[in-house]
């Protein structure tokens, strides 16, 4: 801890009381850090989350005034420090940041310099830098969300949302159930980070507390505001000011949406567009179409591994991990937004799908875009914010324009595609555009080469030409008179301390001590005890010296610098200003590039797999089957020491609909029902899938039920949570989707458990009608192919035993063979049922002690065992006697009681008429005895007469 800046506060007294009256208009999920110039603090409260999430100990805290009165505990963050803190509140913690800065001497002279959340990231970019782009698997979009629920089972939604480095924003509105599953699928498909809702402070609000569970369950951080936010009041004025479209905002159809413009008003304020005149006449406006893609909820994503989990530890982990081979950050962001999104129009699907076909099966061009084309390109998207927030310099102008040189480049090799098939798709797509792009830059490429020293570029030195100005021209010919004054003074020490020029002598400009000489730390010895040169500092690659000549050059070069910089600023600036005209370009190609990227990283997924993917078959939405050959879980069979076995998979209509798979534990019920949920989204992303052959129906909704787990803080049981998901699926399933059920009823008595799962089996099967996956161990539940034969099939693992056993005994040799059992998983799925359970020989594998595992054994045993002599002694007569009965007589015995029912029925409910009880039983008594064929009748003899 010895790099922790010391705590220094010129007027401790003053800002402590400017702290507490912050502090009394405090939220729990916002952290105010203090700008000091070189370092940062925090303080009270906050003070002590920061020891324990930075530093992991509160011994670094230190008390700001005297300790007497109590003090103001204090740490301190070096800036390296501070932005490690600021990726881990914002990404990981969904934490709000503010950064306070001092304006000046004296008591309480600070202000709030910069904002930022999970979902609005703008004022902290350049702190965040490029590791912090890197940890968003996404762009962070904000969200604010309205509803209405004055119906007793219909609720209206409205949402606004934007991704704060895009200026544009979508607003959609729909109606919803009663457990907002079309919210949930929504934020699901845009990747929300922070969602907006009205302030509840009571947390009276049933339906807003729902909306913040499902916010929370799918790790979004939920920021309150007022709900006078959330008036349309100002609205229209505010998107006629926004907008590029000069039409007034009340004509645009999507006005009416008066939640959704409710929503888009609170974010407005929120994000603090309306304070920023650069953004006036610069944003878009779209409707999002909730149904135009395929519903996801959060049980699904975690359930097919869709996005990287914090414990990951490879990337083939998770399925954008695994897919993710895009050279651009722009490309992986459309990724992440993709899998959200799986497409349900069958064109688009086969669109996408022709386009991977066309990189899968021509190498050269795969390569080539990306290794020499797409891994030059920056984040263009970013880029263009740098332009749009007058934050660019000329830098930013030299990156735009390097993008722009290479677009010619892209555009000959798409061309040089000779197959007819393909050249179409491609020239549609990417070609054409990316021609018309490069010559609406043309322009600005011209500009580039006329104004700016692009040779000074070898030199990381971003300048106007000295040509293009005459005061520029004298002083850059002073700057190179001493940059050859240097070069003498380079040789001259060169052949003083007999070290070999830019081998081991180097001349180079340090970013602390300027220009200066650097000898690798082998050679440093030949300086020491010699007075001309003095050392600067010792570093990793060498130590860095200077002599007095040298440190006049350097003085003399920084100063005519500083007036090259000085007198060029103009014409950097009007340079800038030019090259941000060009946003709108940018802004389009980078949609063009980043489309690109994904399908060239499909194709690269699919040639790199261990057994290369293939395209697959997709049917209309409500028609066709999901057949898969030799299918593969995408994740597993990438992970190391697996060799994975591949299963066949058949879902058919009216034949083998829903499957229900049972089997040992840990042998491949979970992967093969997972696999096939990862296979159909991957077929609707347009990526081929693993398997040697395919064909899939278009599902409207993956719904998954898969290893709830406790969520006791919340006040949520195991079981409690596998009730929730599945009322979720039960609810939201249709005809069209895909149900995912893995291990349903364990969290309550065996009893309870068997009976919800075949009721919820049953409703799916009779109700739902959809295609439908259920891994189980209840082995009782397989009786519904029976019941259904043509809608249920059942399917089991594999699983070999060595030496099986009988019944054990007492006797000791027995005993010590039962031991040695050994079960061997194949992971191999066939027909059938499995007509045993293995939990015992699990309990082996982790070595339990042998005593237990016998004893085990022995219990299982007995409870198996329903027809031992002590078990038929106690039996339900009523079961015994219809035991030994064909069928016929079954059916037969049940008819003749029915229709005797039916006569007394009807006799005691004589209108006009009162039965007492004895006198009911008497008319059955009656009846039975004057029906000569009841009475002789086996199956009711065995009931017993009454």
């Amino acid at each position: 801890m010895s790099s922790r800046p010391d705590l220094r506060v010129d007027d401790e007294v003053g800002f402590i009381r400017f702290y507490r009256s912050l502090a009394a208009d405090s939220s729990d999920e916002t952290i105010r850090v203090f700008d000091r110039g070189d370092w940062y603090s925090a303080h009270g409260a906050e003070a002590e989350f920061i020891a324990r999430t930075v530093y992991k100990t509160t011994s670094v805290l230190r008390n700001l005034g005297r300790s007497e009165s109590g003090g103001l505990p204090s740490v301190t963050m070096s800036v390296t420090v501070f932005r490690n803190f600021l990726r881990e509140a914002l990404f990981r913690l969904n934490k709000r940041i503010e950064i306070w800065e001092s304006v000046g001497t004296g008591k309480g002279h600070w202000k709030l310099a910069k904002q930022a959340s999970p979902g609005n990231l703008q004022d902290v970019e350049e702190e965040l830098g490029s590791v912090g782009a890197l940890s968003m698997d996404s762009a962070p979009i904000i969200l604010a969300v309205k509803i209405s629920a004055k119906a007793a089972e219909a609720r209206s939604v409205g949402v606004c949302f934007a991704d704060a480095s895009v200026r544009e924003l979508g607003v959609s509105e729909f109606l919803d159930n009663d457990i907002y599953s079309n919210f949930e699928s929504l934020i699901i498909q845009l990747g929300v980070k922070e969602c907006l809702v009205q302030m509840d402070s009571n947390r009276k609000d049933i339906e807003l507390g729902k909306i913040r569970n499902i916010a929370d369950s799918c790790g979004i951080a939920i920021s309150e505001r007022p709900v006078a936010d959330f008036g349309v009041k100002d609205i229209e004025q505010d998107l006629t000011r926004l907008l590029r479209d000069e039409r007034s905002a009340g004509t645009l159809p999507q006005t009416e949406l008066k939640l959704a413009m409710g929503s888009a008003s609170a974010l407005i304020k929120y994000l603090g567009v309306m304070s920023d005149p650069t953004n006036f006449g610069q944003y878009q406006l779209y409707q999002h179409d909730l149904s135009q893609f395929m519903k996801l909820d959060s049980s699904a994503l975690r359930a097919l591994n869709l996005m990287p989990g914090p414990r990951d530890g490879s990337k083939s982990m998770s399925l954008f991990g695994l897919l993710n081979h895009c050279k651009t950050p722009v490309g992986s962001r459309l990724l992440a937004q993709w899998l959200k999104q799986p497409l349900m129009d069958l064109d688009e699907i086969r669109k996408r799908q022709q386009l991977v076909e066309a990189f899968v099966v021509n190498t050269e061009l795969r390569q080539t875009m990306q290794e020499e084309h797409l891994r030059s390109i920056p984040d263009l998207y970013r880029l263009a914010k740098r332009f749009q927030r007058k934050q660019a310099n000329l830098e930013d102008v030299v990156r735009v324009y390097q993008v722009a040189i290479r677009l010619p480049g892209f555009v000959n090799s798409l061309e040089n595609v000779m197959d007819e098939q393909y050249q179409t798709p491609l020239e549609t797509e990417y070609t054409s555009h990316l021609r018309s792009h490069s010559d609406s830059l043309a322009k600005l490429e011209e500009m580039v080469e006329t104004t700016v020293d692009l040779d000074a570029l070898e030199n990381h030195e971003f300048i106007i030409k000295p040509e293009f100005d005459e005061s520029l021209r004298i002083i850059r010919k002073k700057l190179d008179k001493l940059r050859h004054d240097m070069a003498l003074e380079h040789r001259r020490v060169s052949r003083d301390l007999d070290q070999e020029m830019d081998k081991k002598l180097f001349l180079e400009n340090h970013r602390v001590h300027g220009w200066c000489f650097r000898l690798t730390r082998n050679e440093a010895g030949c300086i020491r005890n010699k007075r001309e040169y003095q050392e600067c500092s010792t570093q990793k690659n060498g130590v860095y010296f200077t002599t007095s000549t040298m440190q006049t050059l350097r003085r003399e070069h920084d100063q005519l610098s500083s007036n090259y910089n000085r007198t060029q600023t103009g014409l950097v600036s009007e340079v800038v200003n030019v090259a941000a005209s060009y946003c709108p370009v940018l802004e389009r190609l980078a949609g063009v590039l980043a489309h690109l990227d994904v399908i060239v990283s499909f194709s690269h997924a699919a040639v790199h797999a261990p057994t290369p993917y293939v395209r697959p078959t997709m049917h209309p939405r409500g028609t066709g089957n999901t057949v898969l050959k030799e299918a593969r879980h995408p994740c597993m069979e990438m992970q190391d020491d697996i060799t994975f076995i591949t299963n066949d998979v058949s879902l058919v209509r009216d034949e083998s609909s829903f499957l229900i798979i049972t089997g040992p534990n840990m042998g491949g019920k979970s992967t093969y029902i997972r696999q096939i949920g990862v296979i159909a989204l991957m077929a609707q992303t347009g990526c081929f899938v693993p398997c040697t052959d395919a064909e899939l129906t278009i599902f409207d909704c993956i719904l998954a039920r898969v290893g709830a787990s406790d969520s006791q803080l919340k006040g949520v049981s195991t079981f409690m949570a596998e009730m929730l998901e599945t009322s979720n699926i039960l609810k939201s399933a249709t005809s069209e989707s895909l149900i995912i059920i893995d291990e349903l009823g364990r969290g309550t008595s065996t009893y309870d458990g068997f009976g919800l799962a075949w009721a919820i089996s049953e409703h799916i099967v009779t109700e739902i009608r959809c295609f439908g996956l259920f891994a189980t161990h209840f082995h009782e539940l397989t009786a519904l192919a029976d019941r259904y034969p043509t809608s249920v099939k059942n399917l089991h693992v594999v699983a070999f035993i060595d030496n099986p056993t009988t019944t054990p005994t007492n006797d000791e040799k027995e005993k010590e063979k039962e031991s040695k059992n050994q079960v061997t998983l194949l992971y191999r799925v066939e027909p059938g049922i499995c007509d045993q359970s293995f939990g015992i020989h699990v309990a082996e594998l982790v070595r339990f002690p042998d005593k237990v595992v016998n004893m085990a054994r022995h219990k299982a045993a007995e409870l198996e065992d329903f027809t031992t002599p002590d078990q038929q002694q106690t039996q339900d007569p009523s079961a015994m006697a219809v035991d030994g009965h064909s069928p016929e007589e079954i059916e037969e015995g049940s008819a003749l009681l029915k229709a005797m029912l039916l006569k007394w029925k009807a006799e005691i409910e004589t209108p006009g008429k009162e039965f007492s009880v004895e006198e009911k039983r008497q008319i059955m008594r009656d009846l039975v005895n004057g029906d000569e064929r009841l009475k002789n009748n086996r199956v009711f003899r065995g009931i017993g007469a009454l």
